[in-house]
């Protein structure tokens, strides 16, 4: 059996295709590789790249694709709407085929020190690869994004796993480590206003929101800590964005686990937490990849007349209006088709 590692790469850049181009390049160069997509957010400024192939070939392009985005991508001078940490924001190694989850931690982790030492680029690890407990979550590491990188640096306690201390002003820092399949999955509403898809956002991911008091402040438990009001979803991430090319704001939604909550259920939650706010659920659509699985959970949710693959692939692309912004083709947008 092949061992295959998925990599996904996310780089602060979503506009100049140029740039965009020559990072992938970077990837297509090196052999033992399989280079799936990149997709760019003109909005988000931002874009998501999808590469497989035996577990060090991965890692000698995860690196080839960083090293260009360093020459290439200047941090000083991004703005998007998605949260960023550096040039390459995060690039998680997830397990596909004859790997452990061990094994993409160690590939993490020789990823981590070869940047660090030869690009001089901070690096953290999170999820299965993090070093302690408060890093595990990407969202805690993000906090304070690019701007406030310099200023995180100056306490001892958000040491770079690797790499140097110093603020790096033009690549930032990265995020790398280890993690399952993730789905990124956003749900489109029918309105601009990132209020409401933010609202939508606290009700349901497993995090939640803060508990406030009447005048507006933190509740804190007995150990003065922020008390949190869960959401409604599992295994769930979520927050509003505005796209502006198509004037619409999204739940940008990360689903960790398929198997908890797939992408059905996160629409038709989505689409109820709306309903309430008065607001309606026009489509959704899939960054990336998603295994087969979770495309026919959906298909199955919303037709029991047949149990066609294609027959059902065809159901979950209406039913979610996974083309509404952009072709929804299996071919592409599948794993198990590309492997």
């Amino acid at each position: 059996m092949p061992r295959i590692v998925e990599c996904v790469p996310n780089f602060s850049e979503g506009r100049d295709i140029k740039i965009i181009n020559a990072i992938a390049g970077a990837i297509t160069n090196v052999s033992g590789v399989k280079f799936i997509s990149a997709e760019p957010d003109k909005d988000y400024n931002r874009t998501v790249v999808t590469f497989i192939g035996e577990p060090h070939a991965v890692v000698d392009a995860a690196f080839a694709a960083m090293k260009k985005a360093a020459e290439l991508i200047d941090m000083t001078k991004h703005k998007g709407e998605h949260p960023r940490l550096g040039a390459t924001d995060v690039v998680p190694f997830v397990p596909l085929q004859g790997v452990t989850m061990q094994d993409c931690v160690r590939l993490a982790n020789d990823f981590g020190k070869r940047v660090g030492e030869e690009l001089n680029i901070p690096i953290y690890l999170y999820e299965e690869a993090a070093t302690r407990p408060e890093r595990r979550n990407l969202s805690t590491i993000r906090k304070g994004e690019y701007e406030g990188l310099e200023e995180k640096l100056r306490d001892s306690a958000w040491k770079p796993d690797y790499g140097p201390t110093e603020f790096n002003a033009k690549s930032g820092a990265t995020v790398t480590g280890a993690r399952m399949f993730l789905i990124a999955y956003n749900v489109n509403l029918k309105t601009s206003d990132t209020k409401i898809a933010n609202e939508i956002a606290l009700r349901i991911r497993e995090s939640g929101r803060i508990k406030k008091d009447a005048a507006g402040n933190p509740v804190l438990d007995a150990n003065g800590k922020k008390v949190s009001i869960p959401g409604t979803l599992k295994s769930v991430k979520a927050m509003g964005v505005l796209l502006e090319a198509h004037n619409i704001a999204q739940v940008s939604i990360n689903l960790t686990n398929f198997s908890v909550t797939p992408p059905h259920v996160a629409f038709e939650e989505v689409k109820k937490e709306a309903a309430t706010l008065g607001v309606e659920v026009t489509g959704s659509e899939l960054v990336g990849l998603s295994p087969l699985e979770a495309m026919l959970m959906a298909g199955r949710f919303y037709s029991v007349q047949t149990t066609d693959e294609r027959e059902l692939l065809t159901v979950a692309e209406d039913r979610l209006g996974l083309s509404q912004l952009d072709q929804f083709d299996p071919r592409k947008k599948i794993i198990e088709y590309q492997l």
